[in-house]
């Protein structure tokens, strides 16, 4: 077991195409684990039922490829967070999680909130597109794929999938840790 972790996650949750805002939930939870070495160790990929609108709608599955069928059989929130805490072993292990902009971490405290649970490890995420962003000095948020492309890494798999999402951030945090002084 290693003594310090990175848990290098994205979310996708429910979205439309329209004028009026809805409350989105989180339908799938992609997360890598780095370990101190900086080597993946770990993956956790995982859809979720979505309790408040339960049908995905078509823009949502053009957006990120994830159908009704994906989620149909999916546990909801709380059942998928208790398995994503025991995936983490935090409680043994000293764990920092990173995701790319404030949305997810934003969206982890709205749907924990929904089903009245509370996400203490929360409080030991950071924004790598902000960190990273300022190390590059830029004075706009850098995107993803911007970001992989400076530190000559390919985009692989598919956009907005958050397995695919954390995976190449997991690539790009690899190779900026050192640089950046986050190990």
């Amino acid at each position: 077991m290693s003594k310090r972790q990175f848990i290098i996650y994205d979310l996708e949750a429910t979205c439309w195409r329209s004028p009026k805002p809805r409350q989105v939930e989180i339908i799938e939870i992609g997360a890598v684990r780095v370990n101190e070495n900086l080597e993946i160790a770990d993956e956790f990929s995982e859809f979720i039922l979505p309790v408040i609108h339960p049908q995905i709608d078509k823009f949502c599955t053009k957006l990120t490829s994830i159908t009704q069928e994906d989620v149909e059989d999916a546990d909801h929130f709380d059942v998928v967070i208790k398995r994503f805490e025991e995936w983490m072993g935090f409680s043994s292990t000293r764990t920092a999680l990173f995701s790319w902009g404030e949305f997810d971490h934003r969206q982890f405290v709205l749907d924990a909130r929904h089903h009245n649970l509370k996400l203490d490890w929360l409080k030991y995420w950071a924004c790598l597109q902000r960190h990273y962003s300022k190390y590059k000095g830029a004075k706009n948020q850098i995107g993803l794929k911007n970001a992989l492309s400076l530190e000559g890494l390919e985009f692989n798999g598919t956009p907005h999938r958050a397995i695919a999402d954390a995976r190449n951030m997991a690539e790009l945090f690899i190779k900026v840790a050192k640089p950046m002084n986050i190990v």
